[in-house]
């Protein structure tokens, strides 16, 4: 595991997320563009769960450095939110994003709007023996909306909605992820996963001490926990239970998404299974994006999410099978493209695999680094999103109707 096992994330003092502004892009260098917005995350295991990151939007120039931890069902100190909840965060901003644009197109006035969103994601076979891979079951998204539209003209706007947003382009289809890999900063070759050539960058943990040296905060909390779970053992989804070698469970989180009279989006993470903390999120699009790059967007949040789950599968894997792994750090690319509706290209979402270059710190031999690279991905739950074709259900909530589509 990393090697502090403190809580360094409370003891930093810093917020959970805030804006690092003025990025330097020599040193902080964004993806290439490939499908209108690409997201680059640099991430470093701190202790034990707690990792953090540097997330940059190539589109807007915008960075953010955000912060995860996971709760007592994995040992975490619970500091800050579950990598799941990011992903989360930014799927169903996106949904509000793409609703509320397409509604301004076709000329409906939408006079309220709540979006309640259920994630489900499984954990199935053995860790020692190599059979367990987490996956992911198909999001349920209860839109409740006053609108003055018909009901069928409604239907149609929604469903188009929810089609248009980048993040449609992960789930529909199988998007295998690529992997480039180095341990103790030699260049390996990867195993049995999809490979790709590897960056000439530094270990990720070097850029991120370079820029959070200088970093000034001032922002609100962004994101904040509004209630603490109780670390409670032999219950179904509690303390330590997501370290057992073997497992057969599936995982419930809901996002309730609201939109404040800024216009900022404000969405309460909720963690039914495991048993976990209910966080706070805030998320905004960038200025001339559609906001006023007051939080995060939604594109940021959901690659943070995809960085920090499989962080978390490989510091869980070196603790189940007692290996060390004294740092686990990455870079990772994402590729959306705009949304339909608020990007105006009129078309489904679309998305490359996620890139993921990994940098491992180990005594352990080459064999155990790419086991670890090959089980990370075989058991995080949104590389199985993304290998997954998945249709997003949705349930329609008016004041005299309830539609499922």
């Amino acid at each position: 595991m990393a090697g502090n096992s403190g809580n360094v994330l409370q003891d930093s003092g810093l917020p959970i997320a805030f804006a690092m502004d003025e990025v330097d892009q020599g040193a902080l260098p964004p993806p290439n563009d490939r499908l209108g917005q690409s997201v680059r995350v640099w991430a470093r295991s701190l202790s034990v769960m707690q990792k953090e990151a540097i997330v940059l939007s190539a589109l807007t120039g915008k960075a953010w450095r955000l912060a995860s931890d996971e709760g007592p069902y994995l040992d975490g100190f619970d500091a800050a939110p579950c990598p799941l909840s990011f992903l989360g965060t930014g799927m169903v901003s996106s949904y509000m994003n793409e609703i509320l644009a397409l509604a301004r197109e076709r000329r409906v006035a939408v006079r309220s709007l709540v979006l309640v969103q259920d994630n489900f994601y499984t954990m199935e076979g053995s860790i020692v023996r190599g059979t367990m891979t987490g996956g992911a079951l198909p999001v349920e998204l209860e839109i409740r909306i006053e609108a003055d539209a018909a009901g069928d003209v409604l239907r149609e706007l929604l469903a188009d909605a929810v089609h248009a947003s980048p993040l449609n382009g992960l789930l529909r289809g199988v998007h295998r992820s690529l992997f480039s890999l180095r341990l103790n900063g030699r260049p390996m070759t990867i195993g049995d996963v999809g490979a790709i050539d590897a960056l000439d960058e530094p270990d990720p943990s070097v850029t991120l001490l370079e820029a959070l040296t200088s970093a000034e905060y001032g922002e609100p909390q962004l994101i904040e926990r509004v209630t603490a779970v109780d670390a409670v053992e032999g219950v179904p989804g509690g303390a330590h239970t997501s370290l057992s070698e073997t497992q057969s469970r599936t995982l419930h989180l809901r996002a309730i998404c609201t939109l404040r009279p800024d216009g900022v989006k404000e969405i309460e993470q909720h963690l039914f299974n495991p048993r976990g903390s209910t966080f706070r999120f805030l998320s905004d699009e960038a200025e001339g994006f559609g906001g006023r790059g007051a939080a995060p967007d939604a594109a940021s949040y959901m690659a943070a999410g995809i960085a920090f789950c499989f962080m978390t599968q490989l510091g869980r894997y070196a603790s189940i099978v007692k290996r060390a792994l004294d740092a686990y750090n990455v870079i990772q690319d994402t590729h959306f493209s705009l949304g339909g509706a608020s990007g105006k290209t009129g078309q489904p979402g679309r998305a490359d695999p996620v890139e993921t270059h990994v940098y491992l710190t180990s005594p352990e031999d080459d064999a155990f680094a790419r086991k670890a690279v090959i089980m990370g991905e075989q058991t995080c739950f949104l590389h199985g999103l993304c290998r997954t074709d998945l249709k997003t259900k949705i349930k329609i909530t008016r004041a005299r109707e309830s539609v499922v589509t």
